[in-house]
């Protein structure tokens, strides 16, 4: 149920807000709106205000709205209105029109992240976890247990680093931009660090998913190397596993944290059978040994061993918040940050450096929805934020049926000093229209697979 509430409160405010966009310039541009809709189909409310010409309505099916303005080009205009009417305007207010709702989602994830780093937000502190075996972090010297002090790009000056979320998305954009990451790192309690660079170029991104992570290194924060909750007949339950015990080694390999120990978990395996290890434990300030034997799971094509508990405790945390001035402008800087990197991810899946599986559609949307909503208010803004410019920067490429679509045909009659041909523009709708079909297929293919995988 909070899925579903996240989700259409998500849809209705993101699609509120763009079409309000253009609503406001049209009406400010001397348009007149005819109606103002949040969905599409058969009308679940509607509203005329005392001497307005708009309509407002809440359509039955969400996904998507429209401003519908009086135009010459969907019936008759009356001549004493025609200076009401959209095609009648100026180039410059018509541009301004199409571009205002995009740029209404752009402004709102501004707000939203403002809000967010006004309102401060619990994250883990930049404590790294043992790197992964054969990874760019374990190449570049790091060990686990380093607090990451500061970072910046090769050859910039490095800036502070206040949370592990912070860092995950410079190393997310360093791997899919190429660009090597220079990490400021001490122990634990000390001040002195040293600098060590992530040769992030070396990764190759093309997914940004959990294995892009792995191959960097850095999987997740620091974390004591205790057992969670244990599962019913799982391997970690007939081993005698309980909630609490604290690993000390795996075989004659001693465990300093709970990274380490799921990548030991993980790696228990010899020619596709699960290995058993002895496992050294501190269970009420004693020290015990158990022998345990995971069960084998298939994940990407590979065996990877899995004994059916929660592994590590919770990470340490700290509040991030920032003042009104620096917290706004971290707001625009994130935003240009998406922005930039979602255009960059689009270019790379149109040329084949990216997968295609990078595109999502309304399930899985819905779903992290409702995950960010579980966690709290402020990780469901984070999350309207970043569907925010995704919906904004969608609405600017330049296909026919987009908003920057629209903007292209008035480039053409910028340049050339005519509008485009009413049989041309019905041939670039219908182009535009097959090429937002096969993204919509592709990407609830996307989400079923995940669903089901």
């Amino acid at each position: 149920m909070l899925t579903l509430v996240a989700f259409v409160v998500a849809l209705g405010v993101l699609i509120a807000v763009h079409e309000f966009g253009h609503y406001r310039v049209a009406v400010a541009c001397g348009v007149k709106v005819l109606r103002f809709s949040v969905g599409f189909g058969k009308p679940l409310w509607r509203w005329q205000p005392q001497g307005s010409p708009t309509e407002f309505v809440v359509g039955a099916f969400p996904l998507g709205g429209y401003v519908k303005m009086l135009d010459e080009r969907e019936g008759p205009v009356p001549e004493h209105e025609r200076h009401l009417a959209f095609n009648a305007q100026p180039l410059r207010a018509r541009a301004a029109i199409v571009v205002a709702g995009p740029l209404a989602n752009l402004l709102l994830a501004v707000a939203l992240y403002a809000g967010v780093n006004w309102l401060g937000v619990e994250q883990p502190l930049p404590q790294l976890a043992s790197p992964v075996p054969g990874s760019v972090a374990q190449r570049a010297g790091l060990q686990g247990g380093e607090r990451v002090q500061e970072a910046g790009w090769t050859s910039d000056t490095l800036a502070p680093v206040r949370s592990f979320e912070e860092l995950r998305w410079l190393l997310t954009r360093g791997a899919l931009d190429g660009r090597d990451l220079t990490l400021l790192v001490a122990p634990v309690g000390e001040r002195a660090g040293r600098q060590v660079t992530l040769r992030l170029s070396e990764v190759g991104a093309q997914d940004a998913d959990a294995q892009l992570f792995r191959k960097i290194g850095i999987v997740g924060p620091w974390t004591r190397p205790v057992v969670g909750e244990v599962t019913a007949t799982s391997p970690a339950e007939r081993a005698g596993l309980h909630k609490g015990d604290v690993v000390v080694s795996v075989g004659d390999v001693p465990v300093v944290d709970g990274q380490q120990l799921r990548e030991l978990i993980r790696e228990s395996v010899s020619a596709d059978q699960p290995v058993s290890r002895p496992w050294q434990l501190e269970r009420n300030g004693a020290l015990l040994r158990v022998d345990v034997l995971p069960e084998l799971r298939w994940e990407g094509g590979q065996p990877v061993a899995r004994i059916g508990a929660f592994i590590g405790g919770p990470p340490e945390f700290v509040t991030v918040r920032y003042g009104a001035l620096e917290g706004l402008w971290r707001g625009a800087v994130r935003t240009w940050e998406v922005s930039a990197l979602t255009l960059k991810m689009l270019g790379k899946m149109v040329v084949g450096e990216a997968s295609l599986k990078n595109l999502t559609g309304p399930i899985t949307i819905a779903d992290y929805a409702g995950k960010s909503a579980s966690l709290g208010f402020t990780q469901y803004l984070v999350f309207l934020a970043l569907i925010s410019v995704s919906l904004g920067v969608l609405n600017l490429l330049p296909l026919p049926v987009l908003d920057g679509g629209h903007l292209m045909y008035y480039l053409w009659e910028g340049v050339t000093g005519r509008s485009i041909s009413t049989a041309m523009m019905e041939r670039l709708q219908r182009g535009g229209v097959a090429i937002l079909l096969v993204m919509m297929s592709i990407a609830l293919f996307n989400d079923v697979t995940r669903l089901i995988g």
